[in-house]
């Protein structure tokens, strides 16, 4: 069931492809592992999206499954991110934040992202 997943998602993400030059729909496939004295466990997100924005506001907002894998087991779950950007003048400097979540077995788990970024 899994490899079915993941196969279909690539194969999705492949025939999105020639649609990259089309402002707005995207495919996200990101994965966080976690390792302490050893590999603790990843999630990979197979997200569909769509971004945007004018001038110098930005956003996006993206959502699909999750496939967790915490070394025991490896399960499917629904996951989200929404997120903008805001650009300050034309100084090349610009603030960005996320709200990210995540189904669970007992409760949905959310996160959050905040930060600076300068472009030379």
């Amino acid at each position: 069931m899994i490899k079915q997943l993941v196969f279909g998602a690539a194969a999705g993400a492949l025939a999105l492809a020639p649609l990259s030059a089309i402002a707005g729909p995207f495919v996200n496939v990101e994965n966080n592992g976690s390792y302490v004295d050893g590999f603790q466990g990843s999630v990979t997100d197979v997200h569909l999206g769509y971004e945007g924005g004018e001038g110098a506001y930005g956003f996006y907002a993206q959502g699909g499954f999750a496939l967790v894998d915490d070394t025991d087991d490896v399960s499917a779950e629904l996951s989200g991110k929404v997120g903008g950007s805001v650009t300050v003048a034309d100084s090349g400097f610009s603030l960005y934040g996320e709200l990210s979540g995540i189904t669970t077995a007992n409760d949905p788990v959310f996160g959050t992202k905040m930060g600076a970024k300068y472009n030379f």
